[in-house]
């Protein structure tokens, strides 16, 4: 395995490196990996498998072609910002994209980056419009209601769902993505680099389709802790602590502030149970604070269900905040263990 700041290890240069991260996508690691390889055959350069100990067929599937593929050597360290970083350990490409398990590279998105790239070096990385194929789940339902500024064309704060970065820029910035982080990879990765003076950039270009995961909502929710995915805000903040992103993270996580207030919210609950008042009036005043958000969400989204669902969101995330503050962290500079698998060099 080559240290984390010698990538790859050909001789040749290497023009772009598409990373595929991925765990148990044996349905759509076929399609992932093809689409990657017609994209790097327009540009040149490599694909790279970045694997979490995929306890399906992912790799056998994978390794029927002519890419790099290499695994983590321990299934404890499985999380969101700990594939991105392996497959760029492994990588050489001056450039470097990272694309999910579930998504598939779009032809003419490759080019037209490198070539905005080329032509601005202030920006770091460029990413394109996100061709959802799973519009119905709650994800996506809940990402157009949001109105996502960052997903629209034009200079944003942060690239969700994939980019072409710059490994010069990546370099300043430290590293790839926080091995510790089990979910706001990208955005931390964004803050670190506009703390260094560069920009980030989305085309008005399809760059990928995303089939994605589904699940009841409130499977979702539980499933989301379980992971710990629900406290990377959370390890996000404790990793930027001291650091020069800190001001950043603090003032462009809009959630963080809603947050924050939940976890008032709560004190404030707890606050009234110890006012000494009658305890008839001391459950109404309580009940009323506790449904208060409950009614708001009712009138602004005009449904019970979904604001009951966005409460208790609300309070998970909350919860998934506190527990990322609290969670000892590893170096995220440190080599990750891998085992490379599959080298086509």
């Amino acid at each position: 395995m080559p240290p984390p700041d010698t990538p790859g290890t050909s001789a040749v240069p290497c023009r772009v490196s598409i990373v595929i991260k991925a765990l148990n996508e044996e349905k759509r690691i076929v399609a992932a990996v093809e689409s990657a390889l017609a994209a790097v055959r327009r540009v040149g350069g490599e694909v790279v498998l970045a694997d979490s100990c995929s306890s399906d067929r992912t790799v056998a599937l994978a390794s029927a072609y002519p890419i790099r593929i290499v695994q983590l050597a321990r299934a404890d360290e499985r999380c969101c910002g700990v594939g991105p970083q392996l497959g760029y350990q492994h990588s050489a490409g001056e450039f470097v994209y990272i694309l999910d398990g579930d998504m598939e590279m779009l032809p003419g998105f490759l080019p037209e980056a490198l070539a905005f790239m080329q032509a601005h070096p202030e920006v770091a990385g460029v990413g394109g419009q996100v061709v959802e194929m799973n519009t119905s789940s709650l994800e996506y339902v809940a990402r157009v209601e949001r109105g996502l500024g960052h997903m629209q064309a034009g200079q944003v704060d942060r690239l969700d769902m994939g980019g072409l970065y710059r490994r010069a820029a990546v370099e300043q910035a430290g590293y790839f993505s926080d091995r510790n982080l089990h979910s706001y990879e990208e955005f931390d990765l964004a803050m670190r680099l506009h703390a260094r003076g560069w920009k980030l950039w989305r085309l008005a270009l399809d760059s990928v389709r995303h089939h994605g995961h589904d699940a009841p909502p409130y499977q979702l929710l539980m499933r989301r802790w379980r992971s710990r995915y629900i406290c990377g805000l959370g390890e996000v903040l404790r990793a930027a602590w001291g650091e020069s992103h800190l001001g950043l993270v603090l003032t462009k996580v809009r959630e963080l502030r809603l947050y924050v207030a939940v976890l008032g919210w709560w004190l404030v609950l707890v606050a009234v149970l110890g006012v000494p008042m009658p305890w008839t009036l001391r459950m109404l005043a309580f009940a009323g604070i506790a449904a208060a958000p409950v009614v708001l969400m009712a009138w602004r989204k005009r449904s019970a269900r979904k604001a009951v669902f966005s409460v208790v969101s609300w309070c998970f995330n909350a919860a998934g905040l506190v527990r990322g503050l609290l969670t000892p962290q590893r170096p995220a500079r440190a080599a990750i263990d891998s085992i490379e698998i599959r080298n086509t060099l």
